[in-house]
């Protein structure tokens, strides 16, 4: 009954895959499987999956093997020789749902679909990678025009450096204040009423003892040596 089961399935493929499908032998044959990826600028990959039937197949899984075609232009969300794998281990299930009956057409319908979801979710990953991105850039940017928020902590901080600032400048203005008194001092000389002139017998001939002119110390003291 298997030999009679693969012969008719093998009839019935060939009516379904009738330029896709290519013998290899008796028992075995190669089903070309093109991939529709929807919005797909890209040439439409293609799978290769050979079938070959086991003596007792349905009642044994059939042996599967998956390449691409000679030359194919490599698609940049699939790589047969890296993705067959994961491709044919997901096969694995139908494969233990179908044992008794034809699978071959179920198997392949299922590998196709497949193929083209992994695509579908690569190039999805793909455009959410670049969408968060351009997110992170955006906000970035919109940091440029934002303030540091207000917080109790950074309000204090601020305010301890503000007043540090304040008292610098404070200290710093006292010293420029003191230094110019200082100056002041050094440079101009301390003056006499004409009172203390008059006390210390200095005061001119005629001068009103009420006048209030001063005269500088080093002129009293020149004064005071031409006496002696």
């Amino acid at each position: 009954m298997g030999r009679e089961d693969q012969i008719e399935e093998r009839e019935v493929l060939d009516s379904i895959f009738p330029d896709e499908i290519t013998d290899i032998s008796e028992t075995e044959y190669r089903i070309s499987i093109a991939l529709d990826i929807p919005d797909d600028k890209e040439e439409p990959p293609v799978m290769l999956l050979t079938v070959r039937y086991p003596e007792d197949y349905p009642d044994k899984a059939p042996l599967l093997e998956l390449s691409a075609p000679q030359n194919a232009t490599p698609h940049p969300h699939l790589s047969i020789a890296d993705d067959k794998e994961q491709l044919l281990q997901g096969l694995d299930s139908t494969i233990e749902e179908n044992l008794g009956i034809a699978m071959v057409f179920t198997l392949v319908s299922t590998l196709k679909e497949a193929a083209e979801q992994l695509v579908l979710d690569r190039k999805a990953a793909i455009v959410k990678a670049q969408e968060e991105a351009a997110l992170a850039a955006e906000r970035e940017e919109n940091k440029k025009f934002q303030g540091t928020p207000v917080t109790r902590e950074t309000f204090l901080k601020w305010r301890e450096s503000f007043l540090k600032e304040m008292e610098e400048a404070r200290i710093r203005e006292e010293e420029e204040r003191l230094a110019e008194l200082k100056k002041a001092r050094i440079k101009e000389p301390t003056k006499l009423t004409g009172r203390q002139l008059w006390e210390r017998g200095l005061a001119v001939a005629g001068q009103d003892e009420a006048e209030d002119d001063s005269m500088p110390i080093e002129e009293l003291q020149k004064l005071e040596v031409g006496d002696n």
